[in-house]
């Protein structure tokens, strides 16, 4: 089974993948959390400034992700192709082939659990851009997206509420 959580940045997918890590349900699952600090360590450039290569970099982890047969991650395709519609620097042209292909992806997910940034203030983890308008340009288009490509996912759920509230919602939906 594989579960993907999306969202725009500071919205809690994190915190929720890591709660979720604790539950016996989710015994037998990989878990996997964004590795931003250190791809940004390695010389790869984030949000606004990501490029063609960095954000093929991100496109890989999450494929590799779903090659494992039960996974939950904190990142989803729709969350690249989102940051790489809305890079500064890769041109158009390389924003439309890149959404090409990564669509193939998305019908890998089991379940995708969208969480809204309503009601979520953005923390500043010295990674993650902080600016308002950038997350919500980033949600927009995650939203966007997900009704583009409504036809390639079997199960998008919207999440909401406490960290506690959230994993009830996806122990309701998910079918064991």
């Amino acid at each position: 089974m594989k579960i993907g959580l999306c969202g725009t940045m500071s919205v809690g997918k994190t915190t929720l993948v890591n709660s979720l890590k604790e539950l016996p349900k989710f015994k037998d699952f990989v878990f996997r959390t964004e590795r931003s600090k250190y791809l940004r360590d390695l010389g790869i450039p984030l949000n606004t400034d990501s490029t063609l290569k960095g954000q093929t970099i991100f496109l890989a982890e999450r494929s590799s992700e779903l090659l494992q047969p039960n996974i939950i991650t904190d990142r989803t395709i729709l969350d690249v192709m989102a940051f790489t519609m809305n890079s500064k620097t890769i041109i158009q042209d390389e924003k439309i082939d890149f959404e090409r292909y990564a669509k193939n992806l998305i019908s890998e997910y089991d379940y995708i659990f969208y969480i809204s940034p309503e009601g979520v203030n953005i923390e500043d983890n010295g990674v993650r851009e902080t600016n308002s308008f950038y997350r919500t340009l980033i949600d927009t288009t995650i939203k966007h997206l997900m009704d583009k490509y409504s036809h390639k996912r079997k199960n998008l759920h919207e999440i909401q509420g406490s960290n506690k509230q959230r994993i009830n919602q996806i122990l309701n939906i998910v079918d064991f």
